[in-house]
């Protein structure tokens, strides 16, 4: 049943067994937390919410090795890139990801910690809610108004 709820998520089975034993691993440790109200449904839905996880993970992976390959790509390309805009870029790079940091220190702490463990550290709701001890609802509110904040003070153009 967990293995059919992660390959209706995932829709590759090898993607699908290791989110299965991902599950297990989830179910296992939130077993404190079961109230014995309907088992079936209650790992269903840790299923499927880990499941979820797994392909957004996948997704983010998937992004960044496309990125890379595009970088490598324009790096190898001598026509268009030199070795000094290759490092012009880099530094461009690490600037961004400084000031990232900085502006993130503007949010407030509730918020910053939550963006934080989702976006940087790339835990799942359920791993967040486990550390902080808070429900899973309480994650996904916190980054929702992490964004609204975050959209109302931030400017696109900064970050370019």
């Amino acid at each position: 049943m967990i293995y059919q709820l992660a390959y209706s998520v995932l829709k590759h089975p090898g993607d699908a067994e290791d989110a299965t034993q991902e599950i297990f691993v989830q179910i296992h440790r939130a077993l404190p937390q079961y109230e014995y109200k309907g088992l079936r449904t209650w790992m269903s839905r840790i299923a499927i919410n880990k499941a979820i996880d797994h392909r957004r993970k996948l997704l983010r992976a998937r992004e960044q090795a496309i990125i890379h390959q595009e970088q490598l790509a324009r790096a190898q390309d001598t026509s268009v890139f030199s070795p000094h805009t290759v490092v012009e870029q880099a530094i461009h790079v690490q600037e961004t990801r400084e000031y990232v940091h900085e502006q993130l220190q503007t949010v407030p702490d509730n918020y910053r910690e939550v963006v934080v463990d989702y976006y940087f550290k790339e835990k799942s709701y359920q791993e967040i809610a486990d550390e902080q001890g808070i429900s899973t609802k309480t994650v996904e509110s916190k980054l929702y108004r992490a964004k609204k904040w975050i959209r109302n003070r931030w400017k696109e153009e900064d970050f370019r």
